[in-house]
Order: C-alpha cells, then structure tokens, then sequence
C-alpha cells in the first residue's frame, strides 16, 4: 500500500480502544501504555514513533502492540506489521522538516505535548545558555535527572505535559505517596521547566502548606490580607507540598479553596502534594476534598529493583564516580524502602570511597555491607508485607492466619485484627484502602475505625502499647 493509507485506520483503532478503556475505567493505562503516534506506512507495515526503548520494549511484552493489531485487523480485515521509531530520530525529523519547511525558526521551539508523550524535554539552542531559576526552587530538581520506571511513569508523563502546556487539561495535578518517592522532585521539575520557558515571566509560587499557613497567619495579624490573597490568587504556576497540613486548619482552608478558583478560572498550572490519598484525609472541608479529587491523582509508588538500579547509574553518573557493578546490584536489591534512602545509601558508599583514596584500598561489597548493616535494617519496612503482620499478631494470640485475615467477629478475633490493622498502618506505606483488600476487601473507613480504636487504647494501655512494640521489634526481625 502507498503511504498513509493506513493512517485513518489507525487513529480509529485507537479511538475505539481508548473508548473501551474509558468504558472499564482504565484510560489513564491507555494514556500511558497506548502512547505510540503514527509517522508512515506502507506494504502493511506501519512505522510509529515511541517515546524511548523502555516504552517500546514494555507496550510488546504487556501485549499492547498485539491489540492494536488485532484492533486493525478487525476494522479492515488486513494483517499488519508495526515498526518502531523513537521519537527525535531520522524518520520523525524527516517529518517534522517537511511539515515546516517554511517555518524552520519556529521548528526549534520546544512544543506542546497534546498526546501525552514522553519525548526528551529540550530547551530551544538559542536559549541554552542561560538557564532562568525561581529562587524558590532546586534546580537540581529536573525531569533530565529523574529516573522514570513502572511504578512512576505516569506520574513522569502527566507531569511534563503539564509543564509543556501548563494549565490545560493537566491541571490540577495531585501526587501522593509515602516519603522520598519522587513527589517534590517532579513537582520542581514542572516549576523548573515553565519558569525557564517563560524566561522568569511569570508569577509562579512554589511552598509548603506549613509555609503558607505561616504567611497567612502573618498577615492576619499585621493586617495585610489583601496583600496575601492577590499575591496567590494571581499566579501563573502553584505548586503547593505536603497538603495534608491542611487537615484542621479551617480558616486557611478556606482561603486555599478561594486560591483555588481563582487559579482555575484564568487557567493557572496547580499542582499539589499529599502523603495519602485526599479520601484519607481528616477534618479537611468538603468543598476542598472535591477541589482537589476534580483533577488528576497520581499514586506514586515505591521503585522495583529495575528502577532501583536505574537511578543508582545515573546518580552515579551525575556525580562522576566508578562504583562496582556487585556494589550497585546489593543497594538497588536491600535499599527498597524509597528513593532518598536508597540515594542516601550510595551517598555513604561513595563518602567512605573519596575516604579510602590515598590508602591504596578499595571499597568492597563486604565493607559495603557493613556500612548499609544499620540502614538496610531501618529501612526494612518497605519491605514489609501485611501477610507478615498478619502471622506474627495471629501467633501472638494464639489464632489462626486465616482468622485474623477473615470476617468472623468473636471478640476474641476481632480485636487482634484490629491490632493487625493498627501495626499494618504505622509500619508500611499502605494506604487504608491497600490494607483494607488484604483483610477479606473491607473499605478503607473500617480500616479507620479499627486503626483509631487502637491508637486510642494505646494511650492509656501500657501493657498494649508494649505488647505492640514487641510484636514490631518482631516483624521486623524476620524476613518472610
């Protein structure tokens, strides 16, 4: 076939896979495991660009390419093949020149990704020399020196589509997580990145919720509220950290969902930080949760092994240092809790190597074993899964496993599961509605209720609270 006789085809296929993604409530999936653009087909085989190999290889072994080809198919009975090209290569530069021969100065510029991709950011040559940066923002903090994998390539994506097109369907952005996963460093990066673009010409906020609170009680008793409020209900980009300091605090709650409509309705970039998800939230007003619940949420999750190692290479790399590949391999397989830990691991190993300098020695994986003893036993609760937590509470009262995780209610069951849950909450980054599928499905409002009722007993309960540090050091001890 000639070129692009296969090119309504495929956006059909496409547009009738991601109606039956939506459909089953999976589109973000779609977005982020569909993200393939068309560039040209001929003798049944199509050519489509991908953002990188790791995309590519991860859309075959997920299935992904076999639907779409079985979806053409279906639509018009012929047997195709798909090539890859990654995005920024020979074929899609070919087309990008012909698509604007005659506009060659404005090709440079850096443009908007409507598809959701995930193609290298660049800044355009003749503004490369000079790099603007917010005085409130890390430019350490950038999407070149964040290491996407399965468990945050969505959270990598939304986030440089907000900052390539800030205010438009990718905002507001909620990420939420446990400590040291990622959140502020692509919450700075989407700051960095439009900031830059806009070569500092625009009002751009980036703070905690602790810092704001701060501010607004300022000016609250120096009488300067108006200053206060045109100051956040005019900016461009608020990236506002940690809003679960938010929970209580009525009056400043009030003026973030003022901030917040205010923002929305002139198309402001909004992008937010929780240590749980916004359903988790306590004493947070209605009209703020649904504020928040109306963009996009983003779970970020701990990094698998591959990522892991991943961002230990490129730290390495960033801080031109030669550690052994048996070395890497040990902190990416021990070091599972989160990020900052794991990057604080390799921070320690490479501190002792500049030490060894001038000795004659080098640093081993018997010395870097010793070294990371203590912090691969701290930070083994991310490690920890709730089956463990269920067995050793269970053998604590003498119950069966399969009692502990199951609906009967006798006292004498029910209250060590509640104990379960409690330990299940403080010592794992599982949300309740996480802990909740692990005790026979139960929502994450009866986790709450059996998490407090502990958490209340514990206060006046020595014999418990003990009984329930003794059940941890224990947990803890063990590798399931």
């Amino acid at each position: 076939m000639s070129e692009n006789n296969f090119q309504e085809i495929w956006k059909e296929s496409l547009n009738q896979l991601r109606a039956q993604y939506k459909q089953e409530n999976r589109e973000n999936e779609f977005n982020l495991w569909f993200n393939l653009e068309y560039v040209k087909d001929e003798q049944n085989t199509i050519t489509a660009a991908v953002a990188s190999d790791f995309m590519r290889e991860s859309m075959v072994k997920r299935g992904n390419i076999e639907i779409i080809k079985n979806k053409i198919k279906e639509i018009c009975g012929a047997e195709i093949e798909i090539n890859f090209q990654i995005k920024n290569s020979s074929v899609m530069n070919e087309k990008k020149s012909s698509e604007n021969e005659n506009n060659s100065a404005e090709s440079k510029k850096i443009k908007s990704d409507e598809n959701f991709s995930a193609e290298k950011i660049e800044i355009a040559e003749n503004e490369k020399s000079e790099f603007f940066r917010h005085p409130d923002l890390d430019e350490k903090f950038m999407f070149e020196t964040f290491v996407p994998g399965d468990n945050n390539m969505y959270a990598y994506q939304a986030s440089m589509a907000a900052a390539k097109n800030p205010g438009a369907m990718y905002s507001p952005i909620l990420l939420y997580g446990g400590s040291g996963l990622g959140k502020t460093h692509l919450m700075e990066s989407i700051g960095n990145f439009i900031y830059n673009e806009k070569r500092g010409k625009i009002k751009l906020s980036y703070l905690s919720a602790e810092s704001l609170l701060n501010e607004f009680t300022h000016s609250l008793s120096t009488k300067t509220t108006q200053k206060f409020k045109n100051k956040y209900r005019n900016l461009d980009v608020f990236l506002l950290d940690d809003i679960h300091f938010l929970q209580g605090k009525d009056a400043l709650q009030e003026e973030v969902f003022y901030i917040f409509d205010a923002l929305n309705q002139k198309h402001s970039q909004m992008v937010f930080t929780c240590d749980r998800p916004i359903s988790e939230l306590k004493g947070i007003t209605e009209r703020l949760r649904t504020r928040f619940s109306n963009g996009i949420r983003i779970d970020m999750q701990p990094p698998n092994y591959e990522t892991r190692k991943a961002i230990l290479l490129k730290k390495m790399s960033l801080m031109n240092k030669n550690i052994s590949d048996e070395i890497i391999d040990f902190i990416a397989a021990n070091i599972e809790s989160n990020v900052r830990d794991l990057e604080g691991a390799f921070k320690k190993v490479v501190g002792y190597e500049e030490f060894m300098i001038g000795t004659g020695k080098k640093i081993t994986l018997e010395i870097t074993k010793q070294l990371l003893q203590e912090q691969i036993n701290s930070n083994f609760n991310g490690n920890i899964s709730i089956e463990a937590i269920q067995k050793v509470v269970a053998d604590y009262y003498n119950i069966s496993f399969s009692d502990i995780k199951g609906k009967k209610q006798t006292k004498k069951i029910v209250f060590p599961r509640h104990v379960a849950i409690y330990i299940a909450r403080e010592i794992t980054e599982n949300s309740f509605t996480e802990i909740g599928s692990e005790f026979g499905g139960k929502d994450h409002s009866t986790m709450m209720t059996s998490y407090k009722k502990i958490d209340n007993l514990i206060k006046t309960d020595a014999t418990l609270n003990n009984a329930i540090k003794s059940m941890i050091k224990e947990i803890k001890s063990k590798k399931f």
